[in-house]
């Protein structure tokens, strides 16, 4: 996926382009965040730097773990029904298995193979530095013949002695070895587990190294941990989701209590499709600056949230399509359909391309056949409560005309799978009220706040940024000392209020950011502009670019600012200034 990001020059200190620095201070919720307003879309890099902790390892380590459970549990229930000589059931266990498990795995080879392939004619990323007026260097993304090329009098960052024979040996036999064993992860089906291992390789090293190379695994190991948790959330709503229907409906079909293998298998997926879709919210926060990051805390409560939402949807599910499998394929079909045109039509922006901006609305209408996904930004209170008051409705219908075909008077174990799907639901929505009431990254839901101002405590305005306009409009005179405090002018009594020529309305309140500005320092300006949360940054999408900014911080002495094209916020201060 290749996007524009030929962008103009950019040169250090503020602009009217929102800026999106580095990577957070304190991502995942790792102490306390700055407060600080900004303009729309700015963020900055700055205070002591990103740091990864023992904590995020071991996340890293339990989201393998679920992954291995997984993965062997469907596999061993799958070998259980081929040698009980239940064909069926072994074919279509191992179909959810293997095939969501190809087509992930061919996506991230196909990322590998974007990654690790050098542009014909240059070295790397074809990027140009130069010194700026500013007092900092000047970065451009723009293509060039010439990387790393530098002004005259300034050091030469990309000049480098022409290899030996010797080292361009070694590096052929580094990149064939690379090659091949990527090529093995990938066709044993282990490209997740090899990216898990490398996020948690990259972070550690980025705690161990000192300050420039910290940063630059940092962002590097953010790069991974996007794309494991992508992977992940398209692989588990491809295999664990179907896996958990068939299971389920699998054990009502046959009654009584369910055996060992089934109930493990079904724990296992169950737990996957909650964690991932926690740990898809937790890395999407920690990489974008401005928003503050998930805690562990918002994490668990997540976890639990759809781990008791999920299974109710699931177990309603199954119900229903142990007795009615025709009209269960024909509801999943036309639920499926009316979420994904609900998504579509909420015009998201997710993906560099309209056709993969299609087959992602695709993707999420799977996700919303299960649990709540947010795709749109602003507050998502009331598309919740309708999401959620429809699968409520759902559930009862499916779960009542399922229970409509039992023995009402002898049947006690149906009316306790009615009620265990009651109360998971309760439970479900339970822990949803305690994660945005309690452990928002915002703040409580219900916490007052202060009129007009995103930070009670920033000390500058909640209106434009200072520096948009330097002086009054042209068309008005300026205001002198005596008027300003009330002296009498032009045989107005002393003390009277002046009414204004006019006003200037506020504009909304600037999106909250995890930290200080930072203006100093090198700048990589993006010609593109910022997408809105909760999409990912372009940079994680467009792996072209993502390359470039590499190439760029790594050949810089010091972490650069990172500068999206901002739009509407100038252009409309402008405009309206000149028609004063």
């Amino acid at each position: 996926m290749a996007a524009k990001s030929d962008g103009a020059v950019a040169a250090a200190g503020p602009g009217p382009e929102g800026a999106a620095g580095g990577p957070r201070g304190s991502a995942g919720g790792r102490g306390e965040a700055t407060e600080s307003a900004g303009g729309p879309g700015v963020t900055g890099a700055g205070g002591p730097g990103p740091r990864y902790e023992l904590r995020d390892c071991c996340w890293v380590l339990c989201a393998l773990l679920v992954f291995f459970s997984d993965g062997a549990t469907d596999l061993w229930l799958a070998a259980s029904y081929y040698l009980e000589g239940q064909h069926t059931y072994f074919g279509l266990t191992l179909l959810f298995v293997l095939l969501p498990s190809l087509v992930v795995q061919l996506l991230s080879f196909r990322w590998f193979v974007y990654d690790y392939t050098e542009p014909a004619g240059a070295p790397g990323p074809a990027v140009s530095t130069k010194d700026s007026g500013a007092g900092g260097p000047v970065i451009s993304t723009k293509d060039s013949v010439v990387a790393f090329r530098t002004k005259e009098g300034s050091p030469e960052l990309g000049s480098r002695p022409a290899p030996s024979s010797a080292s361009t040996y070694r590096r052929r036999c580094c990149r064939f070895c690379i090659w091949l064993l990527q090529t093995l992860v990938h066709l044993l089906q282990l490209g997740q587990v090899w990216r898990y291992l490398r996020t948690m390789y990259l972070g550690l090293q980025s705690r161990w190294r000192g300050e420039r190379l910290r940063r630059h695994f940092y962002w590097r190991m953010l790069f991974e941990s996007a794309d494991v948790s992508m992977l992940r959330l398209l692989e588990t709503f491809l295999r664990s989701a179907p896996q958990l229907v068939l299971q389920l409906s699998l054990v009502v079909h046959e009654g009584g209590a369910p055996k060992l293998l089934p109930a493990l298998s079904i724990s296992a997926s169950l737990v996957s499709l909650a964690w991932t879709l926690a740990s898809y919210q937790k890395v999407l926060r920690d990489s974008r600056d401005d928003k503050q990051p998930l805690s562990y805390k918002g994490a668990v409560a997540q976890v639990l949230w759809h781990l008791f939402a999920i299974a109710a949807r699931s177990l309603a599910f199954a119900l229903f399509a142990s007795v009615y499998k025709l009209y269960f394929g024909i509801f999943i079909v036309a639920h499926w359909c009316v979420m994904t045109f609900w998504v579509i039509q909420g015009e998201t922006d997710f993906c560099m391309s309209k056709w993969e901006e299609i087959i992602y609305n695709m993707v999420v209408g799977i996700i919303y056949i299960f649990c709540w996904f947010n795709v749109k930004e602003g507050r998502s209170r009331r598309r919740v409560a309708l999401y959620y008051c429809i699968v409520l409705l759902e559930n009862a219908a499916l779960t009542g005309f399922w229970y409509s075909s039992r023995n009402f008077s002898t049947d006690f174990h149906s009316l306790i799978l009615v009620c265990v799907v009651a109360s998971s639901f309760a439970l479900g929505v339970f822990f949803m009220c305690v994660y945005y009431c309690l452990l928002h990254p915002n703040g409580p839901m219900l916490s007052p706040q202060a009129p007009g101002c995103i930070f009670p405590k920033a000390p500058g305005p909640c209106g434009p940024p200072a520096d948009a306009v330097t002086s009054p409009p042209r068309s008005l005179p300026r205001t002198t000392g005596p008027e300003r405090d009330g002296a009498s002018v032009g045989g107005e009594r002393a003390g009277t209020p002046t009414p204004p020529v006019f006003q200037v309305r506020p504009g909304l309140p600037p999106t909250p950011v995890a930290r200080t500005l930072r203006t100093e320092g090198p700048v990589i300006r993006i010609d593109l502009p910022r997408k809105k949360y909760p999409a990912w940054d372009a940079h994680f999408i467009d792996r072209r670019l993502r390359k470039t900014i590499l190439a760029l911080e790594y050949s810089s002495p010091t972490t650069p600012r990172l500068q999206y094209r901002s739009i509407g916020t100038s252009q409309e201060l402008l405009e309206y200034e000149t028609t004063v």
